[in-house]
């Protein structure tokens, strides 16, 4: 189903993924993304299966995990409306780093590889922003993790 509300620009907007777009180029993005329904405990997206999209966090409630050496479940982080998630597919094209699973109904808005390009075809003005968008949330999860990581090393020296 193809994404068409009159109170989506207004969410989209205040989303780290297209903050600053102007307004044409927000309804040509608009017009790309496909909305996906999940059930809870649904699986999204699984690690280390291909992947050529990104998802959008319309609604819900989602946990991200990876997998440890040892075979547990590491949890990750915990994905709200307004987040998005599988950038890194995109930009590397790689495997899926992370699986990431419904925890509640959830609706998501995707934005496929092939739909990035012709945004970059038809609007590398607002192609350049969403890439700076997603650099710049990269950017804050790598902080996280480092401090996370940080913690955890000061943990290990008590």
């Amino acid at each position: 189903m193809v994404v068409s509300a009159p109170d989506l620009k207004a969410f989209l907007l205040a989303t780290p993924f297209f903050g600053g777009l102007s307004d044409p180029s927000l309804d040509f993005l608009i017009s790309m993304l496909v909305e996906c329904r999940f059930d809870a405990g649904a699986t999204v997206v699984a690690e280390g299966e291909p992947g050529r999209s990104l998802f959008i966090v319309r609604s819900g409630r989602l946990a991200v995990s990876k997998r440890a050496s040892s075979g547990s479940v590491v949890p990750i982080s915990v994905l709200a409306p307004g987040d998005f998630f599988g950038e890194m597919t995109l930009i590397e094209m790689q495997n899926r780093s992370a699986t990431v699973v419904a925890e509640a109904p959830t609706v998501l808005f995707e934005l496929t590889a092939q739909n990035l390009y012709a945004c970059y075809k038809a609007d590398i003005h607002a192609y350049v922003i969403v890439l700076q968008n997603i650099n710049r949330e990269l950017c804050r999860r790598l902080r996280r993790a480092d401090d996370r990581f940080a913690g955890l090393q000061v943990g290990d020296e008590n």
